[in-house]
């Protein structure tokens, strides 16, 4: 069985075999021109045996953030984020960064992390000449959970076939989407594809651009029961679990 908590963006509390983990942490109320709009800040139920990264995206890797987890923390990051993560917070850090390329694998406590594929940019941003290919997890405990980071469509995604839950992003945190994302219907397509049991969206509904509440509000909003409706007609095996930031699931394998 796995118990999780999503605490809004891609934030979610992973607990299996008696192993806790913490995606992305984006643990404030504001992160440049993004403003927590739904949601408390995390509180989190213990420290983490681990921090699954999928990116560089400062939203996903964000390092006040780390701060605030106990120091000896482990860290999964892609292969290449290492020297970044090493420069952000301290030399002590290099003993707690594992980097896993695709295909990669890693014990932490009673689960096996492997690292998958996932089609989104691989730099940190514009400003940035940190790179490093962005990746999804799957975790495997008392079940199989498919962390799909950020992400677009990719011809692999069957490959990772079957799943017993999937963390699937159905959004973003502005009025448009740009390359490497998912919307609701191409996220529904994604749980067919990976022939998933459960499915709980995320990556919407949490922060949104400062001054810009007003525009598009669906995009804020509607991801999340959209993509229900979606998974209902593409993914019809597919059970969807619609939570509110602060929200928790328990899931067991078939």
């Amino acid at each position: 069985m796995v118990d999780l908590t999503w605490y809004g963006h891609s934030t979610v509390w992973i607990e299996d075999a008696g192993t806790r983990l913490l995606t992305d942490p984006l643990l404030r109320n504001r992160l440049a021109h993004l403003r927590r709009r739904r949601g408390p800040i995390p509180r989190l139920p213990a420290a983490p045996d681990a921090v699954l990264v999928s990116h560089l995206h400062a939203d996903h890797l964000d390092f006040a953030s780390l701060r605030r987890l106990p120091a000896d923390t482990a860290l999964v990051v892609p292969a290449g984020a290492g020297r970044l993560v090493r420069q952000a917070l301290g030399a002590a850090a290099a003993g707690r960064c594992t980097e896993l390329a695709i295909g990669q694998r890693t014990r932490i406590g009673g689960l096996d992390v492997t690292a998958v594929p996932a089609a989104h940019h691989a730099g940190r941003g514009p400003w940035s000449r940190h790179r490093a290919p962005a990746l999804g997890y799957v975790v495997e405990g008392g079940a199989r959970t498919w962390f799909a980071g950020d992400t677009g469509l990719f011809d692999e995604m069957a490959a990772l076939a079957p799943v017993d839950l999937a963390l699937i992003p159905v959004g973003g945190w502005g009025p448009t989407l740009g390359p490497g994302h998912l919307d609701p219907t191409g996220a529904a397509e994604a749980v067919r594809r990976v022939g998933a049991a459960w499915a709980v969206p995320i990556h919407y509904g949490t922060f949104w651009p400062v001054g810009l509440d007003a525009v598009r509000p669906d995009r804020f909003h509607g991801p999340g029961d959209e993509f229900a409706r979606q998974a209902a007609t593409i993914s019809p095996a597919t059970r969807v679990r619609v939570l509110r930031p602060g929200g928790s699931l328990a899931v067991c394998r078939p």
